[in-house]
């Protein structure tokens, strides 16, 4: 039986923690045994194909999922690292693809027409990094002031 509010105010903090204690451990187990559940249902597949017919022990769950993260980064490892450029170019063409998504939903307005064509010019090479001069160089002469290159729909810029 649980003592009433009244009785909780009476008593030491001591006594207070010895009454808690229970209640926290028991809310901890289930935020253990939810955590497992979630890693079940998240690695479905991986303990099917390993363990088809067996009903899993939460020990079993935690290697399964201790031995799927090593695979995986593992894999991930003998991909390679991918270059900056390479990460560029991946994040540049799904951020065009998001906005040319977007633009398509909406009925056509003069601005609309004007990105759509920006998008489907290539983008612009990324910066190559200086190269170091030797001491004593001549610097090579500026080359002439080039034109400014107008884009081809009229791409209005506020800078």
């Amino acid at each position: 039986m649980a003592p009433s509010t009244v009785a909780v105010e009476l008593l030491s903090p001591k006594e207070k923690n010895r009454l808690r204690k229970p209640v926290v451990e028991k809310m901890r187990r289930d935020r253990i045994n939810s955590s497992i559940e979630q890693l079940k249902l998240l690695l479905e597949q991986e303990f099917a194909r390993h363990q088809p017919n067996s009903k899993l022990e939460k020990a079993d769950i935690l290697e399964m999922a201790v031995s799927y993260l090593k695979h995986s980064k593992a894999f991930a490892a003998a991909a390679g690292p991918k270059s900056l450029h390479q990460d560029y170019s991946e994040g540049y063409s799904w951020c065009l693809q998001e906005a040319v998504q977007f633009l398509t939903l909406h009925a056509a307005s003069d601005t609309q027409t004007k990105l759509l064509c920006h998008f489907q010019r290539p983008p612009a090479a990324p910066a190559s990094a200086a190269e170091p001069k030797a001491p004593g160089a001549v610097p090579a002469p500026a080359p002439a002031k080039a034109t400014a290159r107008q884009p081809a729909c009229g791409l209005w810029r506020p800078w």
